[in-house]
Formats: structure tokens, C-alpha cells, sequence
């Protein structure tokens, strides 16, 4: 199976879900089944710390086309989510919650309507969603704000973890932080083509939520960093040259209003207006600088990869220690690297053959 190209990989991160993954994957093996082309499924470990990595290495033992990855640590969901893309050699990429809230059984209408549509990632929404009232509202919240109000999308469900994709598409994908909450703004502004179609979501059935509400602190950074991303991604220097020049003009002109007044005998020396004129072009120069530094540092740092801490692969068992998988560079792009036994495959690098 490892040497076959499978038409559908699913990949699911998971995070202490020891209760619920035998459950999933017995649920994905019975959805797939009448479909055609093959399949595999790639487990991502985020850290566990119950019997999940355990409950993997057998499910991998069984089944020939389950594959598992597990991190040393919890690296967060978009981490997971790039790795997976790396290291799944499918045609098409679905991904999914590992609580059995979404329904693998969803594929088959997601798969039909990318192909009628010719679109390029096809999210679920969840129409009628099964959760508490709290993440409900704050779901609202987030869709409104973020949707409509920031980056004028018409989506509805931005945050599901039901996500079709062509397996082109998730690799260029460029996931930290909490930047799998916006996977559907960042392929649109990549320029692929990206639809919603309404899916089933059931209530959970195993363990407890991971979400808190405290979370939506901690959204707000990760707002901020997209809306930058976003529309300044590739030219730091526009974002803070506006901000920049904007208070280097204004301060020019306090000290040009001052230096009219001095040239007609005002004495100038004790104004605040002289302070606060000086202090504006210096602030804005900074802010200009700090812009030159960015755009330095987006275009010295497209070659940098990122190293992911495993623990353990079920392509080559346990890893020795210090073993990793590294993400890839920027821009994208594919290297072949020279096999070391013991090992883990380098992601985006050496990962092409795994995905050919």
C-alpha cells in the first residue's frame, strides 16, 4: 500500500482522544468502503499524554493503509494539520476532528460537488451544528467579524475541521499559531477557488471539548496576524511605510508650522507643539525602518524550514532521539535529500517520493 497512490488521504490531529480514535477509525473504514480509488489515513499525534499514541500503534499494526505520526510535544493544531498535508500522498486531502463530531460519510457529497464545481477546497459547514450554546455564539462572533466585517468573505463556517482538498492545495499551505481557523481566507487570497457545502455534525460522544472560552483572547493575536498575512504578506514595507509615513507627514508638518512662526519673530523654544513634532518624525522613521527590516527578513528567510519533534512513525517505528521532520521551505518548493537510516522522512523536502 505505502508504494500505491491512494485517491483520498484523511488526516486527522489528534490530542488525548484515546477514547474516541478506534471509534474513528472503524467509522472512516466503513464510509470509504464503497468508494473507489483507495484511501489511507494519517493519524497526527499532538503530544498525547493518555493512551492515544498506544491505541495508534495498534490501529497501524492492523490496518496496512493507517499511518501515524505522533510529536514529542503539543506543537497546536496547525502544526499537525501542515505536517499531515506534507506526509499524505493521496490525490484529495480530507481532514476531520478526531471526536467523531464530523461524519466521514460527508466525503462522498464533498468529492461530487469539487468535481461539478471545479473548485479547489470544499469546507463543511455545519449547518446545524451539535454543541453548547457558548461555542455556538462565540462561533457566530468569530464568523461575523473575521467574515464579513475584516476580509468581506461570505463564509459561513470557517473553523470546521471537515475540509476537502486537492492534495496540491493543502501543500502550499502555510500553517502556526491558530491559522487553521482561517484556512478558507488564506486559499482564497492564494488565488484557488473555495466553496462551502452544509455537512451533518453530531454531538460528542467521546471525552471533553479541547475549545474554552478563554480562547478568544488568544484569537485576537492570531486576528491580527492574519489580517497582516493577508493583505501585506509579501511587502511588510506597505503595511508600516502607511503607518510610518503617515506620522513622519504629520510631524513635518507641526515643525513646519513652527518654523513659520519662528521666522515671523515667535519664539518657539518651550512649545509642546516642537516636542511633539520632533517626536512624531522620529516615530515615524522608526516605524518606516522597522518596515525595510521586514521586507529584509520575508526575503532572507524563504529558504528557512521548521523542525518538528516526533517520537514516532509507523513508516520506520521508533525514532532515535533528536529524530524530526522538517516543514517546507518557502517558497514552495521540493529538494531531494540523501536517505539516513533511523531517520523520519523530511516533510516537504524528501516527502515527494512518499507522495508520488
Amino acid at each position: 500500500m505505502h508504494n500505491e497512490t491512494p485517491r483520498f488521504s484523511i488526516v486527522i490531529p489528534v490530542r488525548n482522544e484515546g477514547e474516541s480514535v478506534t471509534a474513528v477509525a472503524a467509522a472512516i473504514e466503513s464510509a470509504l468502503a464503497p468508494m473507489s480509488g483507495g484511501h489511507e489515513v494519517v493519524f497526527i499525534d499532538d503530544g498525547s499524554t493518555d493512551d492515544t499514541l498506544a491505541l495508534l500503534k495498534r490501529l497501524a499494526r492492523e490496518h496496512p493503509h493507517l499511518r501515524v505520526y505522533s510529536f514529542r510535544r503539543n506543537l497546536g493544531k496547525s502544526v499537525a494539520l501542515e505536517c499531515g498535508f506534507r506526509l499524505a500522498r493521496g490525490e484529495f486531502i480530507l481532514t476531520m476532528d478526531g471526536d467523531l463530531q464530523d461524519d466521514p460519510s460527508e466525503l462522498q457529497q464533498m468529492y461530487e460537488y469539487m468535481a461539478a464545481h471545479d473548485v479547489d477546497v470544499v469546507s463543511g459547514w455545519r449547518k446545524n451544528r451539535r454543541d453548547t450554546r457558548l461555542k455556538l455564539a462565540l462561533s457566530k462572533v468569530f464568523n461575523l467579524i473575521v467574515g464579513r466585517m475584516l476580509f468581506h468573505s461570505n463564509f459561513q463556517d470557517m473553523n470546521s475541521g471537515l475540509k476537502l482538498y486537492k492534495a496540491e492545495v493543502a501543500r502550499e499551505l502555510r500553517l502556526y499559531g491558530g491559522m487553521h481557523r482561517f484556512i478558507p481566507l488564506i486559499a482564497t487570497e492564494l488565488g484557488f477557488r473555495v466553496a462551502e457545502v452544509p455537512v451533518r455534525h453530531h454531538h460528542r460522544r467521546y471525552g471533553t471539548s479541547k475549545y474554552r472560552a478563554t480562547k478568544v483572547v488568544t484569537q485576537i493575536p492570531d486576528l491580527l496576524t492574519m489580517f497582516f498575512l493577508l493583505k501585506f504578506t509579501s511587502r511588510p514595507l506597505h503595511f508600516f511605510g502607511r503607518i510610518g509615513s503617515a506620522f513622519f507627514a504629520l510631524g513635518i508638518a507641526c515643525l513646519l508650522y513652527l518654523t513659520i512662526l519662528w521666522t515671523h519673530g515667535v519664539p518657539i523654544g518651550t512649545r509642546p507643539l516642537l516636542t511633539l513634532g520632533v517626536l512624531l518624525v522620529l516615530i515615524g522613521g522608526q516605524v518606516v525602518f522597522t518596515g525595510l527590516l521586514a521586507d529584509l527578513i520575508v526575503n532572507v528567510a524563504q529558504d528557512r524550514t521548521r523542525q518538528l519533534p516526533l517520537k514516532y512513525t509507523s513508516d520506520g517505528e521508533a525514532l532515535s532521539p533528536g529524530a524530526t521532520v522538517l516543514a517546507v521551505p518557502h517558497p514552495p518548493g521540493v529538494v531531494k535529500q540523501p536517505e539516513q537510516p533511523g531517520v523520519a522522512p523530511r516533510v516537504g523536502e524528501g516527502v515527494q517520493d512518499a507522495a508520488n
